[in-house]
C-alpha cells in the first residue's frame, strides 16, 4: 500500500546499497529529484536498468555509487555522449562499472516479463544483430509449436522502481500521462517503488477513462516534488530545458568541473530546488 513520505525518507527506506534500481520515464518524467536524493544519501554498489541511460545516470556514474548497467541506448539526448560514463568505462574513473547492453525490444520485454513474474522474456530480435556475440545474456530457443528461432533475455526484476508522474490521489493512485515508456512495467515487476508526483489530488474521479494509473496496492513510497523531472519535462506542467542539456556536456567533459557542479547543485540543495527551476519552461 503506498506510503506519503519525504524524498529523504522514501529513498533511505527503499533503497540500500548494492540494490538492483531502474529509474525510468521516456523523454519526459524522468525522475531528476530522486537521483539526486540516492547521490546525497551515498547509496552505493548499484546495479542501474534503464532503457535509455542519459544525465542522472552519467551523474551517479560519475560518483561512484554504480558498479553495473544495464540499458540499451546510453546518451545526453539530443546533445551526444554520456562524458561520465564513457570515462568509467574508459579509464575506470572514478570506478570500473560493468555494463551489459540490450536493444529497446529486449529492455521493454524484459520489463514486461518481470511485470508478470515471469523468468524471461521471449521475442523476435537480434536477427543479424552483433551484440549477442558480446552480450551472453541473450539466448536463442526455439518455438516449440512453430520450430522458429526466437530471442530471449532474462527478466528485469528490480529491488526498486523510481518513476515520476503528473499525480497521485490521496489514497496512493498514481496517474501517468503522456508518452508512457516503461513506467508502468518497471513498478510492476519491482519489489518496491517510489514515485515523485507534480501534485496531489482529491481524486480522480473527474479524470477520462483513457489513462495509465497505477493503483496504489502496486507502489510503496509517494513524494510530492513538483518540477521533479527537470531537466526533463512533465507533459501538461512544463517544458523541457534543453540549454541544460547542453549544459551538461560541457559540466560532465572535466572531471573537476562536474565534481563542482555536483556539491554546489546536487549535494549541498535538496529536492525543493526543483520547484523554482521549472518557472518560465
Amino acid at each position: 500500500m503506498a506510503k506519503f513520505q519525504s524524498l529523504k525518507e522514501a529513498v533511505a527506506e527503499n533503497l540500500r546499497d548494492g540494490d538492483t534500481v531502474a529509474f525510468e520515464g521516456f523523454t519526459h518524467l524522468i525522475p531528476h529529484a530522486a537521483a539526486h536524493e540516492v547521490i546525497r544519501q551515498g547509496i552505493k554498489d548499484l546495479t542501474l536498468i534503464r532503457m535509455t541511460p542519459d544525465i542522472i545516470y552519467d551523474q551517479m556514474i560519475g560518483m561512484g555509487l554504480v558498479k553495473k548497467v544495464i540499458f540499451s541506448y546510453a546518451g545526453n539526448p539530443g546533445v551526444g555522449l554520456l562524458r561520465r560514463m564513457r570515462d568509467a568505462i574508459e579509464n575506470s574513473w572514478p570506478r570500473a562499472i560493468e555494463t551489459v547492453e540490450h536493444s529497446h525490444a529486449a529492455m521493454a520485454n524484459a520489463y514486461e516479463a518481470g511485470a508478470a513474474g515471469l523468468p524471461c522474456a521471449v521475442f523476435r530480435g537480434y536477427r543479424g544483430a552483433g551484440l549477442k556475440d558480446v552480450n551472453p545474456s541473450i539466448k536463442s530457443i526455439t518455438c516449440p509449436f512453430t520450430g522458429e528461432e526466437l530471442a530471449a533475455v532474462p527478466a528485469h526484476r528490480p529491488d526498486v522502481a523510481i518513476i515520476h508522474a503528473q499525480k497521485a490521489s490521496k489514497r496512493g493512485d498514481v496517474l501517468v500521462e503522456g508518452i508512457i515508456g516503461v513506467q508502468k512495467e518497471a513498478v510492476l515487476a519491482a519489489k518496491r517503488s517510489v514515485v515523485t508526483v507534480e501534485e496531489i489530488v482529491e481524486d480522480f474521479d473527474d479524470l477520462h477513462p483513457n489513462l495509465c494509473v497505477l493503483p496504489h496496492w502496486t507502489v510503496t513510497s509517494i513524494v510530492h516534488v513538483p518540477g521533479g523531472a527537470h531537466p526533463s519535462y512533465t507533459h501538461g506542467y512544463y517544458d523541457r530545458d534543453n540549454a541544460a542539456y547542453l549544459e551538461w556536456d560541457k559540466i560532465s567533459a572535466d572531471r573537476d568541473l562536474f565534481t563542482a557542479w555536483m556539491n554546489e547543485n546536487v549535494l549541498d540543495k535538496g529536492p525543493e530546488v526543483f520547484a523554482d527551476r521549472v518557472k518560465g519552461l
